[in-house]
């Protein structure tokens, strides 16, 4: 990811601990193992033409899980955090054979449709800073986001992402966020991933995904290396708005 930004840079590289999501397991852990408190992947959680779990890690590596045979998000395909070992079982066709610790999902949603007038009315100009972290990152399909902004827990924040209006750049996308006035409380990350099929398709070619945002220092932005036929996602799968966190929508 590369920033690009006519205002300080400060605020998007600030800290690297540990962002509080209200991690809910599918599975029972043990809280004394400190190496299954946090997750150790990013995924795409997906199901055969059978039915049947596995995870896309990332755009060539695909993961069997051996103690979870459905998913706990139903039929809908989401990003989520996972904490996972290895396992030296058969993977079948797929890349690796792993045990899930346990998994959470993240806000999955498609790209917003463009209301033109109304953008600025019902997907908000609120301010964010965009976190530079290995959870922000565009692959599988999908840009996921850790973003970072005030939070005053008396309204749910909704976020979208609209196709940029430059008609030189069929790749640029813009992050929009409503506060809905819930904007005095304590600064807080949230994480959201957003499913790019609205994009052209890049022909196996990998090209520079540019993100917009307003942060709370200006107009910011970034890039992302995007590819399209790398994602081993089938056609049209339904996204789902599956989230942990109640206060984002």
């Amino acid at each position: 990811m590369k920033i690009n930004s006519v205002f300080s840079k400060a605020l998007l590289f600030a800290g690297t601990m540990f962002f509080t999501l209200g991690f809910q397991s599918c599975l029972d852990d043990d809280d004394n193992n400190y190496s299954l408190r946090y997750p150790n992947a990013l995924v795409t959680v997906k199901s055969d033409a059978d039915g049947s779990l596995f995870l896309q890690l990332d755009d060539k590596t695909t993961l069997l899980p051996t103690n979870v045979k459905k998913s706990p998000f139903g039929d809908k395909e989401v990003r989520a955090l996972v904490n996972y070992d290895e396992v030296d079982e058969s993977s079948g066709d797929y890349s690796k054979a792993i045990h899930i610790n346990w998994i959470d999902s993240i806000l999955t949603k498609p790209i917003a449709p463009d209301l033109g007038e109304e953008n600025d009315k019902i997907y908000g100009t609120d301010p964010v800073e965009i976190i530079n972290d290995w959870v922000t990152i565009a692959e599988d399909g999908y840009l996921t986001l850790r973003f970072r902004t005030v939070w005053g827990g008396r309204n749910k924040h909704f976020v979208n992402l609209l196709l940029g209006q430059n008609p030189e750049n069929p790749y640029e996308v813009e992050f929009r966020h409503n506060a809905y006035e819930d904007t005095y409380g304590t600064t807080e990350d949230r994480l959201v991933a957003f499913k790019l099929d609205g994009l052209p398709d890049t022909e196996g070619k990998t090209v520079k995904l540019k993100l917009k945002w307003k942060s709370f220092t200006g107009e910011k932005s970034a890039e992302f290396d995007y590819c399209t036929n790398k994602s081993l996602t089938p056609a049209n799968p339904e996204v789902a708005a599956v989230r942990s966190k109640q206060d984002l929508k």
